[in-house]
């Protein structure tokens, strides 16, 4: 169950978010959720879609290089200390998170957390039986639905 996210590097300086924003907003694309990481020069911005094969190639198609990355999507309630229990399954299976990000809409009343492992298809492995741990795909968080 894994969804792929599109990042491209967009410079550190006033109004350079807006750019890719509008792309996929007069392609009628929608960004479900987002994250951005900086430096003093240039940010990485994360995205989900429902449809990242459009979204890549109008963004391409507008000068930007994409990156697909795949990530993982694990519900986790609205609640102290349910961050902590998925974590405490990750480190028990030796995943290592390169990046994360929240989904607070989430599904059934629950958020989503989104994560970046180095090997994705490994990671569901270790994790689709633990207790305790719901992946979910991209098609069940809110706006990702085709």
């Amino acid at each position: 169950m894994k969804i792929k996210q599109i990042s491209l590097f967009v410079e550190n300086k006033p109004g350079t978010l807006h750019a890719p924003c509008k792309i996929l907003s007069d392609a009628g694309i929608s960004i479900t959720t987002l994250s951005l990481a900086d430096t003093k020069f240039f940010g990485v911005l994360r995205m989900l879609t429902a449809d990242w094969q459009k979204a890549k190639e109008v963004l391409e198609q507008n000068g930007f290089a994409v990156r697909l990355t795949d990530v993982v999507a694990i519900e986790v309630d609205h609640k102290p200390g349910s961050m902590t229990n998925i974590l405490d399954i990750l480190d028990r299976n030796g995943l290592n998170v390169e990046y994360m990000y929240a989904y607070a809409a989430g599904v059934n009343d629950k958020a989503a957390l989104i994560f970046r492992f180095a090997d994705a298809d490994e990671a569901i492995a270790k994790l689709q039986n633990a207790p305790g741990i719901r992946i979910i795909s991209g098609d069940m968080l809110p706006g990702m639905g085709k």
